[in-house]
């Protein structure tokens, strides 16, 4: 209480002084004395170095009693070890293996389509036909013809066997006997060409052509059959993650058109480098979904590169940098009762980011309480008040 007496009254004589002062200046003034007035202006600076020093006190004083008010406030969160895990943010599509056009391997009329679109098939299952130009009734002709080389073949081997007849003439039957089944057989494999048949089981996603058509070999699609069981995403990473990136680490696929999210794992890590772009590439899995993803369907990969189990985590906001290019930060001593302790500042080394966050290797540890709020505005050794 006294030395607040002490200050009011000052202050109410600093105040007094002042309009007295102001009065006579006024006076002086009017007179027009330059001698008078230069005096005065001597005086008037002594009274300004006296009520500097008079101010320098008070601040001094009220210091020692508002101490507290006059701390920077800051906020403090708690160092402590977490688990990391670092992502690598990729974009990729949806592609399968089994996603096929069928073109015709023959020429002709195009008579029979079997399958409808949106049609379950099994591998082998015929889907559609093309006019064989009368290979049929040639291969009846040499079937006969070939039945025919046979008896002859079977007799002339059984009297060959009794050492009856001529060798010239069993040669003759075993000739035409095998000249006319490879004939036949040459017949089927042209009458194989006529029919279209699904390749493995699927789904018949789109009739090209429809029944009636001419068609050509190589130049007429007929039907796209896909399988959608075994569809993957491939994806694009630069050579800098090849010894980080391998198979069976963990992924996150996000379909933006979806809005659905899965976790999978890399199924397989291509062995060759793209020397236009520095990259390899990547097959992700695709577990069964029902048959709402879709082949060429955009994703967002999100590939688990690097994991820490003891990470020392912060904001990237409270992280400064000094003229060296050092990153550092601030944290506190042990807080009194009033929740007053000293900011230190420590040098830092950091890893990787995520987000908001950043991994400190060093310079932070488990159980510091680095300062957040507040983290710009405060100097090494300074007394601060946790507001936390």
């Amino acid at each position: 209480m006294k030395k607040i007496f002490t200050i009011v009254s000052i202050s109410l004589l600093i105040i007094s002084c002042g309009q007295d002062n102001t009065a006579s200046i006024e006076k002086i003034i009017e007179k027009g004395n330059l001698e008078a007035l230069r005096t005065k202006r001597t005086e008037v600076v002594a009274a300004q170095q006296s009520i500097a020093d008079q101010l320098h006190q008070l601040d001094e004083a009220i210091a020692a009693l508002d101490s507290v008010k006059k701390l920077p406030l800051v906020t403090t969160i708690m160092a402590k070890d977490t688990l990391f895990n670092h992502y690598l943010e990729l974009q990729g599509n949806v592609e399968t293996k089994k996603n096929i056009v069928l073109y015709p391997e023959m020429g002709g009329i195009l008579t029979r389509v079997y399958v409808k679109k949106g049609q379950k098939v099994s591998k082998g299952q015929l889907l559609a036909r093309i006019d064989d130009g009368g290979l049929s009734q040639q291969l009846s002709q040499i079937e006969v013809q070939t039945q025919l080389a046979k008896t002859t073949f079977d007799r002339q081997k059984r009297l060959w066997d009794q050492k009856i007849g001529s060798e010239i003439q069993y040669l003759e039957a075993k000739t035409n006997f095998e000249a006319q089944q490879n004939a036949v057989n040459q017949i089927k494999r042209q009458l194989a060409k006529t029919t279209v048949n699904a390749p493995f089981s699927g789904v018949i996603d789109d009739v090209i052509t429809e029944q009636g058509s001419v068609v050509s070999p190589g130049q007429n699609a007929i039907i796209r059959i896909i399988n959608l069981d075994d569809m993957y995403i491939e994806t694009e990473v630069p050579e800098r993650y090849i010894s980080n990136v391998t198979v069976g680490k963990d992924v996150q696929v996000y379909f933006p058109i979806l809005g659905k999210t899965i976790n999978t794992k890399i199924r397989q890590v291509g062995n060759y480098i793209n020397p236009n772009n520095r990259s390899f590439m990547v097959e992700v899995g695709i577990p069964s979904n029902g048959g709402t993803v879709k082949p060429n369907l955009t994703a967002k990969v999100k590939i688990n590169d690097y994991t820490n189990d003891k990470a020392i985590l912060i904001p990237q906001s409270i992280l400064s940098e000094n003229a060296d290019g050092d990153q550092y930060t601030y944290v506190t001593s042990t807080k009194d009762a009033q929740n007053i302790a000293e900011a230190k500042r420590v040098i830092v080394q950091t890893g990787k980011t995520q987000g908001d966050l950043i991994e400190i290797l060093q310079g932070i540890n488990s159980g510091d309480a680095v300062i957040s709020e507040g983290a710009r505005s405060v100097k090494d050794g300074q007394k601060v008040k946790i507001l936390n």
